[in-house]
């Protein structure tokens, strides 16, 4: 019976540990899980930093898509004549592929074939394409 008295004490305030039929003391303290744990607010802290940096990516880039232009080269069968232009396209389609299906169907609508998108850029490079493309610059 002494050792039951000596650690009746202990009982009262340490979490007992189920293993078999009686039960054990746990030798370390288990450390509660909050929410509001330092591990954690440090983590929602970066998480909340890196949304602000690619909200501020996002809205400093959107301006920088809202013009956007191809530079093409089409041709005219019977008889044969080539030309090179510069054409507007909205704003979801400014990579080639898509500048190709946007550029299509206006250039079989005046009867000429599309060849080839050669660039797609914003209006920083208008004016320098602008003299070669001649009388084709933004007519489709």
């Amino acid at each position: 019976m002494a050792p039951q008295f000596r650690y009746a004490h202990r009982r009262a305030f340490l979490p007992r540990q189920a293993i078999t039929a009686p039960c054990y003391l746990m030798t370390t303290r288990a450390k509660p899980l909050l929410l509001n744990d330092n591990w954690q607010k440090r983590r929602v802290g970066r998480m909340k930093h890196l949304l602000i940096l690619l909200a501020a990516v996002m809205a400093l880039s959107a301006p920088a898509q809202a013009a956007c232009y191809a530079d093409y080269k089409a041709k005219q069968d019977n008889p044969l004549r080539l030309h090179y232009g510069v054409a507007q396209l909205p704003d979801e389609a400014c990579t080639k592929p898509a500048a190709a299906r946007v550029l299509t169907p206006r250039l079989q609508a005046a009867g000429w074939h599309l060849l080839t998108i050669l660039s797609t850029f914003g209006e920083d490079g208008l004016a320098e394409r602008k003299a070669s493309a001649g009388p084709y610059y933004l007519r489709y």
